[in-house]
């Protein structure tokens, strides 16, 4: 059972970055494709970027590319989502997620494993 843990969120003004950080426990999730999600106030959780098992392939949504960057190191166990020209629409709880079947997943229920998500607030 693959346990997963978010750390980095905060308040930062907009134009600032901040990098999340998905730490896994309980199993290696060195063969998982791995995605972060969001969920702001009032609304559906969305996709914001997947990345495969290896860490070769990625995929954004088209809302963060060119600003967000999603990154893993299988030694460490660790996912990574580093946040740059932050703006208030990115607003929302941040939660990384693990699928054990192969590809890259966009979709909330291709992932059986959550993190409590960690939460970032952007100010204008």
């Amino acid at each position: 059972q693959v346990h997963l843990v978010e750390s980095g969120g905060g308040l930062v003004q907009a134009g600032g970055s901040l990098r999340l950080s998905c730490a896994a426990s309980g199993g290696t999730i060195r063969r998982y494709p791995m995605g972060w999600f969001r969920q702001a106030p009032g609304k559906e959780r969305e996709f914001v970027a997947t990345i495969s098992g290896s860490g070769v392939i990625t995929s954004y949504a088209d809302s963060v590319k060119g600003r967000f960057t999603i990154s893993r190191d299988n030694a460490k166990n660790t996912v990574l989502l580093e946040m740059n020209s932050l703006k208030p629409e990115d607003t929302a709880v941040y939660s990384c997620a693990a699928k054990e079947a192969s590809g890259l997943g966009y979709q909330v229920y291709e992932y059986p494993y959550w993190g409590q998500g960690t939460q970032v607030t952007v100010s204008s």
